[in-house]
C-alpha cells in the first residue's frame, strides 16, 4: 500500500511552473489522479481527508479500551457529517478500524448511514437530538437504529412509534449527571421511570443503555474539573442504581467521550464515544497535541494561489485598514473566506493599522525558493478571500499566482513547518473542532487510501471524490 504523502514537501518545480506547499500526494490510479486536477478546476481549495489515518485512529482507540475483546465496544461519532470530514467515508473507515458503533447527533444523519448500505449487521447506530413532537421515529425505529430519550414527549413519541408499526424500539436513556444539556435531571427522574418501566414490561421500549455527557473531562490537571467530573461519575451512578431499583437495568452504559476514553479507564464501561479523537485531534490543548495521544490529524485543507502582486510600504490590506504593510512587499490571495468557513476571528491586525494592536491572524504554509515558511492572514478575513504579506518581493520568493499552500495539516514535525487545525484555532479563538466543522461543502472533499476499507464498502463512495 502506498503512503498518502511523502515525508518531504514539492520544494520546487521549474521556475514556469507553480510551487506546492502540500505534500506530493499519492494517486491510487491515473483516474485519481484525474479526479484531483478535477477538483482543482472546480474550485481553488481541497480538504484532502486520509481514511487509513482515520482507521488507525479507530484502532488506537481501540485498543485504548482494551482490544475488540475486551467487554468496551467503542463509537464512532459521525455527527455533523463527520465533523467536516464527510459522513459515509468516515463511517466506513470508523468501522475498518474496529468501530462496532456509530453515532450521529441529528436523525437524519443516522438514515443516511443506513440507506446507504450500513446496516444493523454492520454496526448499531445511535441518535440523539430532536424535538419530540416533529422526528421520524417511525423510520428509526423500522431501520434498527438506537433512539436517545431524555424528555416525557421524547419517550411518548417514540412509544406511539413502536406501537404504530408494532416493532420494539431500542432506547438510550439520557440522563443529565451535571452538564446541564439534554437528559432527565435527579429530581426528573421519576417520572420518567413511571413511564419508562410499563412500556418496557409491554415491550414497547428495549432499555438498551444509559448515557450521559461530561463537561470538563478534557482538563485533567485542573483540580477543580476534576472533582466536577468525579461528581458526574457518582451521579451517573446513582441513575444506574435507580433503573436497576426499578427493574429497568440497563445493558449498555456510555459516560466517556475522548478525553474519558483517553484519560478515564475507569469509566469505559461497555461502551465508549471517542468524537473529536477519530479525526485524530486531542479535545482540549491542555491535554497536549494528538501525537501525545497516538493520534493523527486525517485532514490537510488547502488552497492555490489567487492574485500575487508588489504594494508599497504602508499599503492597507482588507476591510478597516487593520493591517499596514511595514515595508515595500508583495501580497497573495488565498482564495478562501468566512463563507467558506474559515473565521473571520483569525483575521491578523498590526499596530501601526487602525486597531493599533497586534494579533496573529491564521497561519498558512507557503513554498518559496528557499523551502518552506509560516505566514499569517494579514488584515480582516473576508467572505470569498484573505490576504497574505509575504514580507519580501514574490519574484524573490518564488511565489506566483496558482502555487498551493497549506492552511493546516497533519503537523509532521517541527521541520515541516506545517500547521494545525489547533493553529487556526488559537488564532481564532476557538477550539479544532469549530475549525473542520465549519468548513462548507463547497470545498470539494478528496479521499485518499480508499483502498483501507473493504471493496463493498469502496463501492458505497463517490468514485469522483477517490485519489
Amino acid at each position: 500500500m502506498r503512503n498518502a504523502f511523502t515525508l518531504d514537501p514539492w520544494s520546487r518545480h521549474n521556475r514556469d511552473m507553480t510551487l506546492s506547499a502540500a505534500p506530493e500526494w499519492a494517486f491510487s490510479s491515473e483516474t485519481g489522479k484525474a479526479n484531483y486536477d478535477r477538483a482543482r478546476r472546480q474550485y481553488p481549495a481541497q480538504a484532502i481527508v486520509d481514511l487509513k489515518t482515520l482507521r488507525d485512529n479507530m484502532a488506537h482507540l481501540v485498543e485504548v479500551c482494551g482490544g475488540a475483546h475486551s467487554g468496551t465496544a467503542v463509537m464512532g461519532v459521525v455527527k455533523a457529517d463527520a465533523y467536516g470530514h464527510g459522513l459515509i467515508p468516515a463511517a466506513l473507515a470508523a468501522l475498518a478500524g474496529g468501530a462496532t458503533w456509530l453515532g450521529t447527533a441529528q436523525s437524519h444523519e443516522a438514515l443516511l448511514l443506513r440507506k446507504a448500505g450500513i446496516g444493523p449487521d454492520r454496526a448499531h447506530i445511535l441518535t440523539w437530538v430532536y424535538s419530540g413532537a416533529e422526528v421520524p421515529f417511525d423510520e428509526l425505529i423500522d431501520n434498527d437504529i438506537d433512539i436517545s430519550v431524555g424528555s416525557l414527549p421524547g419517550i411518548d413519541g417514540v412509544a406511539a412509534a413502536a406501537r404504530r408499526l408494532g416493532k420494539t424500539a431500542r432506547v438510550h436513556v439520557k440522563v443529565d449527571s451535571g452538564f446541564g444539556r439534554n437528559g432527565f435531571t435527579p429530581q426528573g427522574f421519576d417520572a420518567a421511570l413511571a413511564k419508562l418501566v410499563p412500556l418496557a414490561e409491554e415491550g414497547v421500549l428495549d432499555i438498551v443503555g444509559q448515557w450521559s455527557h461530561l463537561a470538563v473531562a478534557d482538563a485533567p490537571s485542573t483540580p477543580d474539573f476534576v472533582a466536577a467530573t468525579d461528581q458526574q461519575v457518582r451521579n451517573f451512578n446513582d441513575f444506574t442504581r435507580r433503573m436497576e431499583a426499578a427493574g429497568i437495568a440497563p445493558r449498555i452504559r456510555h459516560l466517556a467521550n475522548t478525553a474519558a476514553t483517553l484519560n478515564r479507564p475507569e469509566i469505559h464501561f461497555e461502551l465508549t464515544r471517542p468524537g473529536v479523537g477519530l479525526y485524530g485531534y486531542e479535545p482540549d490543548s491542555e491535554m497536549g497535541t494528538p501525537r501525545d495521544w497516538g493520534l493523527t490529524p486525517a485532514m490537510t485543507l488547502q488552497a492555490q494561489l489567487g492574485t500575487v502582486k508588489d504594494v508599497e510600504a504602508g499599503h492597507g490590506i482588507s476591510y478597516g485598514r487593520t493591517y499596514l504593510t511595514p515595508q515595500d512587499t508583495s501580497t497573495a490571495i488565498v482564495p478562501l473566506g468566512y463563507a467558506d468557513g474559515i473565521h473571520r476571528s483569525a483575521s491578523g491586525f498590526d499596530p501601526q493599522g487602525a486597531k493599533h494592536e497586534l494579533k496573529l491572524g491564521g497561519p498558512v504554509r507557503v513554498m518559496t525558493n528557499d523551502g518552506p515558511r509560516l505566514y499569517r492572514v494579514s488584515g480582516r478575513v473576508c467572505m470569498d478571500q484573505f490576504i497574505i504579506d509575504l514580507k519580501g518581493r514574490a519574484a524573490d520568493l518564488g511565489v506566483q499566482e496558482g502555487d498551493t499552500v497549506v492552511l493546516f495539516g497533519p503537523g509532521r514535525g517541527d521541520g515541516f513547518v506545517e500547521p494545525t487545525a489547533d493553529d487556526w484555532a488559537r488564532a481564532a479563538d476557538t477550539i479544532s473542532y469549530e475549525i473542520f466543522t465549519c468548513l462548507r461543502n463547497r470545498i470539494p472533499r478528496l479521499y485518499l487510501n480508499a483502498d483501507v476499507l473493504p471493496e463493498a464498502d469502496r463501492a458505497l463512495l463517490d468514485p469522483n471524490a477517490l485519489l
